[in-house]
C-alpha cells in the first residue's frame, strides 16, 4: 500500500529538508549554500551567502541553474553575481570575508562559494594566495569549487587543479560522488571557518555530471571540533589592521595543521573496508575510489574474498594536506599499498614521506604511478578505468602466496579484462566524424580569410576552424588571442595576421590582447566575432552589458582608427550609434573587408555581428526572435551535384543526395537554421518558399501488434 506524500515538486531538491531528493551534481551545487544558511540559522547565526565564478565545462551549467534557482536562493540572503572573469570572481569572493569589517553590515557573515574550470583556477593564483593568506570569516568560508577536465573532453589541454590549491597552501576535498558534494561542500566551508583557511573542492565530469537520489539525513548534522589542536591568540580568521608577515606566519604555522586536525576530528579520510589479518592496503580518492570499489566487484572479490586475501581500503576525502595519523594507523601491517589517483600522483608522495621516519617496523612497499622498483606502473596521463585498475590491481595481488582457487579466479577474470580491452583497441569506426559548425553559424562565414593570409585561434566555437582547412593555425589560452603574433612579428617577412576572437573572451580577458597588440605596434587585425551568446558553454549571455556598437567605442578609445563593422543588417547601426569613423559592410563583403585590413599598417578590428545559430533556433521557438517565414530547397532535377552550394555554406544541412543519376545535393530541413548563406552560388537548382509550411508525413499503418516477436 503506498503512502501519501502529497503533491510533488521538481523545486523539493531545494525545499525538502528530510527524507530523499532526486538531483544533478550541478543542482547539489545550488542546493549546498541553502543548507549552510539552514544549519546557520539553526545555531542561532544570521548569515548570507555570496557566489561568484566563471562557467567553464564541467561546470559550465553552474550559473544557468543559479539563475533558474533565484527565488530559492533569495530566501536565504544568497547573491549570485558571476564575475567577468574567475579572477575578479574571486577576488569579490575574498571582499565578502570582509564584511565584518564594514560597519554597515546586516550579517554576521557571508559563505563565499568561487566556481570555476581548471584554467580558471590556474588563472586565480594570485588572488587565492592573497585571499588564503588574509583569512575566511568565523562565521563565513570560503570554498572553491574547481571544475577538472583530466581527458581534456572539452578543454585545450588535460589539467588538475591540485597543484594550484596546494601551491596557495589550500587544503582541498574531492567527493567520489554526487552523494558526496552536499556533505564535503558543508564540511569545506565549516573547515574554512575554523582554520582560516580558504578550502578547495575538486569536481570531474563522472561525478558532477550524473544525476542520483540523495539522502539529506547528515545535512544537519554538527561537526566535530578537534580537541588535540590548540588555536593561537587571536585566532586563525580574516582582520584588520593585519602584516602581511603575521598573515604568512599564521598560515605556515598554524592554519594548514588546523585543517589537518579538522579533517581528522571528521574522519574525512577512512578505513572503509578490513580484514582480520589485513596485509594489502588500497588507497584511493575521489572518482579512483569509485573505479577501484567496482574493479574489486568486477574481480569477483566479495568482502569474503577480501578477508582471506588481506584487503585493507582506504577512502580519502582531503588528498591534501593528508592527515598523517589515519595514513600511518592503516599502513600498520601491510606488506604492499597501493595508491590509486588520477595524474599526476599527490598522495603517493605524501604516504612516503608520512612513513619513511615513522616505525621502523612499518615500511610496507608503496605502488601507485611508479611500482617498488621505480619503474612506471599506472599512468600519469591517460584516464584510469574500471578495466586498467582491475588488470593493474591482479597484477599487484598475484605476487602474494594466495590461495590457488583465488589465484586462478583472478587470472581468469584480468584475461577477459585484457582481452576486452585488446578487442576494443583494435576496433577502428568506419567514418571518422569530426565535430563541425552547426547550420548556420556564423563562423562558417566569419572565420574564412582571402587566400595568402592566415589566422591564429582562440577560445571559442571558432577554435573548429582549427581541423577545416581554412588557414587557422595554433591557439592560445582564454584571453591571449593574438598576442603570439608579437613575439613573431619583428622576426619574420610576414606581413599581416588575423586573430580570430569570440565576444565572450572579449569581455572577459580578450581586450587587453588587443591592448597588447596596439601597444606593440603589431600589424595584425582582430575578427572580434559578436554571436550574442557564450555558445560553448549553453548559450549564456554575457556577464554585463556587450554590444556591438559598445565594442566599437572601446576599440576607438584603445587607439584603433581601422574599424569595421560587418553584418546581415548593417542598416541597424546608424552612425550615431557606433564610434567614430566606423564603416559598415555586409557580411557578403567580408573577404573585401579583410583585405583592407590586411593592407593597413598596425592594429585593425573587424566587428562581425551574427547571432549564433543554435541560439537563434531556441529564440525562435520561445518566441524571443522572428522566424523568417523563408524555406530553401533543391531541386534535384536541375541540381548537377558540383557541391560550391557546401562552399559557399561550409553548412552541414546542405547534405548529399544519391539519385539514379549521380549524386545531387538536399537540404536537410530539421536540421537548417535559416542562414540562406547556401544560395550565394549561382545556381538554378535552389528555389526559395516564402510562407509555405513543409508536409507532414503521415503514420505509418502499424496493422496488427498481436503477433510481434
Amino acid at each position: 500500500m503506498g503512502i501519501n506524500q502529497g503533491p510533488i515538486s521538481l523545486d523539493q531538491k531545494y525545499t525538502q529538508d528530510t527524507g530523499h531528493v532526486f538531483m544533478t551534481g550541478i543542482q547539489a551545487l545550488v542546493r549546498l549554500p541553502m543548507a549552510q544558511i539552514r544549519r546557520d540559522r539553526a545555531a542561532g547565526l544570521n548569515t548570507a551567502g555570496f557566489i561568484s565564478g566563471y562557467r567553464g565545462s564541467p561546470l559550465g551549467g553552474y550559473d544557468q541553474q543559479l539563475f533558474a534557482a533565484r527565488k530559492h536562493l533569495e530566501q536565504y540572503n544568497i547573491k549570485f553575481q558571476p564575475g567577468v572573469n574567475e579572477d575578479l570572481a574571486a577576488t569579490a569572493i575574498w571582499g565578502s570575508q570582509q564584511l565584518a569589517l564594514s560597519p554597515g553590515a546586516k550579517y554576521d557573515g557571508a559563505v563565499g562559494i568561487w566556481y570555476g574550470k581548471g584554467p580558471g583556477v590556474d588563472r586565480c593564483g594570485d588572488v587565492f594566495r592573497h585571499g588564503n593568506a588574509a583569512g575566511s570569516a568565523k562565521h563565513g568560508g570560503v570554498l572553491c569549487l574547481a571544475g577538472d577536465d583530466h581527458g581534456a573532453k572539452s578543454s585545450t589541454v588535460p589539467h588538475q587543479s591540485d597543484h594550484a590549491f596546494i601551491s596557495a597552501l589550500m587544503p582541498y576535498l574531492y567527493p567520489s560522488s554526487i552523494h558526496e558534494m552536499i556533505e564535503m561542500g558543508l564540511l569545506g566551508i565549516a573547515m574554512s571557518r575554523y582554520s582560516g583557511c580558504w578550502v578547495g573542492m575538486k569536481v570531474i565530469t563522472e561525478t558532477v555530471e550524473t544525476t542520483a537520489e540523495i539522502d539529506l539525513t547528515d545535512e544537519m548534522t554538527p561537526f566535530v571540533i578537534p580537541t588535540d589542536f590548540e588555536l593561537p591568540p587571536g585566532g586563525l580568521n580574516i582582520r584588520w589592521p593585519d602584516d602581511r608577515f603575521e598573515q604568512d606566519r599564521r598560515l605556515q604555522d598554524y592554519k594548514g595543521f588546523a585543517a589537518i586536525a579538522f579533517a581528522r576530528a571528521n574522519k574525512v579520510n577512512r578505513i572503509t573496508m578490513d580484514s582480520p589479518n589485513a596485509r594489502y592496503g588500497i588507497m584511493a580518492s575521489g572518482k579512483s575510489y569509485e573505479d577501484i570499489r567496482q574493479a574489486l566487484r568486477e574481480l569477483g572479490i566479495t568482502p569474503e574474498i577480501a578477508a582471506k586475501i588481506g584487503i585493507r581500503l582506504y577512502k580519502i576525502g582531503m588528498p591534501w594536506p593528508l592527515e598523517p595519523e589515519g595514513v600511518r594507523n592503516f599502513a600498520v601491517g601491510l606488506e604492499e599499498i597501493f595508491i590509486v589517483e588520477e595524474r599526476r600522483e599527490i598522495v603517493e608522495n605524501q604516504v612516503k614521506q608520512e612513513l619513511f621516519n615513522w616505525r621502523d617496523d612499518v615500511r610496507p612497499r608503496i605502488v601507485g604511478k611508479m611500482d617498488d622498483h621505480d619503474k612506471r606502473f599506472l599512468t600519469f596521463a591517460a584516464e584510469l578505468s574500471v578495466a586498467s585498475l582491475a588488470s593493474s590491481l591482479t597484477e599487484r595481488l598475484l605476487r602474494l602466496n594466495l590461495n590457488p582457487e583465488i589465484a586462478e579466479m583472478l587470472r581468469a577474470k584480468a584475461d577477459w579484462f585484457n582481452g576486452r580491452q585488446s578487442t576494443q583497441m583494435q576496433a577502428t569506426a568506419p567514418v571518422s566524424r569530426t565535430p563541425y559548425f552547426c547550420s548556420g553559424c556564423p563562423h562558417n562565414t566569419s572565420t574564412k580569410v582571402p587566400e595568402g593570409s592566415r589566422a591564429l585561434a582562440g577560445i571559442g566555437c571558432h577554435f573548429m576552424a582549427l581541423w577545416m582547412n581554412r588557414s587557422t593555425e595554433t591557439f592560445t589560452h582564454m584571453g591571449g588571442e593574438g598576442v603570439p603574433w608579437v613575439g613573431i612579428a619583428p622576426f619574420t617577412n610576414e606581413n599581416h595576421i588575423f586573430a580570430n576572437l569570440g565576444d565572450g573572451t572579449y569581455f572577459h580577458s580578450g581586450i587587453l590582447a588587443i591592448r597588447q597588440s596596439i601597444a606593440s605596434k603589431a600589424n595584425i587585425t582582430y575578427k572580434i566575432l559578436y554571436n550574442d551568446a557564450v555558445a560553448m558553454t549553453g548559450g549564456q549571455r554575457h556577464d554585463g552589458d556587450l554590444s556591438p556598437q559598445q565594442i566599437t567605442f572601446q576599440l576607438h578609445a584603445e587607439g584603433i582608427r581601422e574599424i569595421y563593422l560587418v553584418s546581415e543588417n548593417p542598416d541597424a547601426y546608424p552612425a550615431d550609434t557606433i564610434a567614430p569613423g566606423v564603416k559598415l559592410y555586409h557580411r557578403d563583403e567580408l573577404e573585401n573587408v579583410q583585405k583592407m585590413c590586411r593592407d593597413t599598417k598596425g592594429t585593425s578590428a573587424i566587428v562581425f555581428v551574427q547571432t549564433c545559430a543554435a541560439e537563434k533556433r531556441r529564440r525562435r521557438k520561445r518566441g524571443l526572435m522572428e522566424d523568417p517565414q523563408r524555406r530553401v530547397l533543391i531541386n534535384p532535377a536541375v541540381c548537377e551535384g558540383c557541391g560550391d552550394c557546401s562552399v559557399q555554406s561550409n553548412c552541414i544541412s546542405v547534405e548529399p543526395l544519391e539519385t539514379e543519376l549521380g549524386r545531387k545535393r538536399t537540404i536537410n530541413q530539421s536540421t537548417c537554421n535559416k542562414d540562406y548563406s547556401c544560395v550565394k552560388g549561382f545556381c538554378p537548382s535552389f528555389v526559395t518558399v516564402d510562407g509555405g509550411k513543409l508536409r507532414r508525413r503521415a503514420p505509418p499503418e502499424l496493422g496488427s501488434i498481436d503477433n510481434l516477436p
